[in-house]
């Protein structure tokens, strides 16, 4: 368990935002319509409601990318100890987070904007430990 004891906040707080993030993507690549469906009906009221295929498709990549950054950091934070490549994926996982912080803010769907305070929160703490 070389891996838990050298960097165990970093690498739990990695894997919740790989599975957050790889989860989140692969459902919506099995699921594309009824997600492009949902979230059009979401946004029907919002600035962003003739675009959400394409940006649903900007998420689901960043999701996705993110999560397999993370996983390559973990990779290296267990054979190599080095933190860059996590602290890529955790950051770029803030980024993702804020966008959908704005979409949920312009749909104005205030619990789910507060809802993705704990997933930033959780988010932050990691660049704050990755950045140590």
């Amino acid at each position: 368990m070389k891996l838990l004891s050298n960097y165990p906040a970093e690498i739990l707080i990695l894997l919740f935002l790989i599975v957050t993030f790889l989860q989140s993507s692969i459902d919506k690549v099995l699921d594309w319509k009824g997600n492009v469906s949902f979230i059009k009906n979401h946004f029907k009221n919002s600035p962003l409601k003739n675009s959400v295929p394409l940006l649903l498709a900007v998420i689901l990549f960043l999701e996705f990318f993110a999560g397999a950054i993370m996983v390559v950091g973990v990779y290296q934070l267990y054979t190599l100890g080095t933190k860059e490549i996590a602290l890529l994926g955790i950051a770029l996982s803030a980024i993702v987070l804020i966008f959908l912080l704005i979409g949920q803010r312009l749909a104005k769907d205030y619990a789910g904007a507060m809802s993705l305070a704990v997933y930033f929160i959780i988010t932050v703490f990691g660049v704050f430990l990755l950045n140590n």
